[in-house]
């Protein structure tokens, strides 16, 4: 059992960080039930049902939140749950008739998680947006990028996830954890361009210190150091060096073959582009692999830079068991890892497709209300519903 057995989530179905979210917290053992549209949408990019790993681990329903009843339905659940989770714009679930204040008289513990872009309130709420455009309005993606390029595009790594279902997932297990206490619920306001904003905390503050050059490629941690950088192999291949310390960077230097005495210093910064010329000259002579073995028992900070192919192969992946194979799907496992309170081993994503609805809604409603709302046709098999 994860350390989150015994909680119960309900999750309005969306795409971006509110899946995940959803995702993570039935990873730990949370008890999550997806609430998913019942017709086709415009939804994300379209995959097998198997390869939306992001859905795994939890059963699922498909409803029309449109429907009239589909309200009272999903309140019904609410009663049950110890969070809903809502990834609509702000006013989505108050047109529905699942307002905040509505869900808390029905269950006054409900946290009620909401993930937005922009925030509940404020000039840019009711504005669509993409994980790119979040970055961008907190300050990080101007930051981010090789000097004399444009900003890089992070994935939706930075955004979507790491500012948007990570503290997301965070707030609602503290409110969670504050409503077993004062027996209260409350509205949880995850917006994304906050939490980018949050996670670029230490680099407002190098910023502030005047220690923060405004052009991209040119700062320790941008690409600018040669000594923290990725480097091109013989095979076209990339090796990462992170040799921030000292004495780490000292023994970058011993592995290569390289003399600190004959480059010049790292201090410097009007040397950087001849110092990362000669260490990029000296990793250009060999295969990334052969580079990999010279490392291997080093302290250089210096690591493959691996594909999706190649990182589930690699001993440390193997020996800690990092990536797992579910469905015949490969896909990193759970984390993080509990001394005591292991979590389940992740299950295929669930069709929202009501044909074994019971089944889906076993622990939430008894087959009476099961088969009350079955009449009244709102938990009819759906066809062709999207992933």
């Amino acid at each position: 059992m994860g350390p989150l057995y015994g909680v119960k989530i309900v999750e309005l179905a969306g795409i971006g960080p509110a899946p995940l979210c959803a995702m993570l917290l039935a990873d730990l053992g949370a008890t999550v039930l997806r609430v998913d549209r019942a017709a086709n949408a415009d939804v994300g990019v379209a995959r097998e049902l198997r390869h939306s790993l992001v859905l795994r681990n939890r059963e699922a329903v498909a409803l029309d939140l449109k429907q009239p009843e589909a309200a009272a339905f999903v309140l019904e659940l609410v009663e049950q749950a110890d969070a809903l989770l809502d990834p609509f714009r702000p006013g989505v679930i108050e047109r529905l008739g699942l307002a905040p204040h509505v869900c808390l008289a029905r269950n006054p513990r409900l946290v009620i998680g909401r993930m937005t872009g922009w925030g509940q309130d404020g000039p840019l709420a009711a504005r669509a947006g993409h994980d790119l455009n979040y970055v961008a309005l907190s300050g990080a993606l101007h930051a981010i990028g090789r000097a004399g390029q444009p900003p890089t595009p992070p994935l939706n790594l930075v955004g979507d996830y790491g500012g948007g279902a990570m503290f997301l997932a965070l707030g609602v297990v503290s409110a969670i954890l504050e409503a077993r206490r004062s027996g209260q619920g409350q509205v949880v306001d995850a917006a994304m361009y906050e939490g980018v904003a949050s996670l670029s905390t230490l680099f407002y503050g190098i910023h502030a210190s005047g220690q923060w050059d405004p052009r991209r490629g040119h700062n320790y941690l941008d690409s600018g150091a040669p000594y923290y950088d990725c480097y091109v192999c013989a095979d076209g291949k990339w090796l990462s060096v992170a040799a921030i310390e000292q004495r780490f960077y000292e023994e970058l230097l011993d592995k290569l073959g390289l003399r600190a005495a004959a480059l010049p210093s790292r201090d410097d910064r009007a040397q950087w582009p001849a110092l990362r010329e000669t260490i990029g000259a000296r990793i250009a002579t060999r295969t990334r692999d052969a580079w990999d073995e010279v490392f291997k028992d080093s302290d250089a900070c210096v690591a493959p830079v691996l594909d999706f192919d190649e990182a589930p192969q690699h001993p440390q992946a193997r020996a800690r068991q990092a990536f797992i194979e579910v469905d015949g799907v490969q896909q990193p496992a759970p984390a993080p890892r509990f001394s005591r309170t292991a979590p389940p081993r992740p299950t295929p994503p669930r069709a929202a497709d009501n044909a074994d609805v019971a089944r889906s809604l076993d622990g939430w409603l008894d087959t009476g209300r099961v088969a009350h709302w079955r009449a009244r046709g709102l938990l009819a098999p759906v066809v062709d519903n999207p992933s």
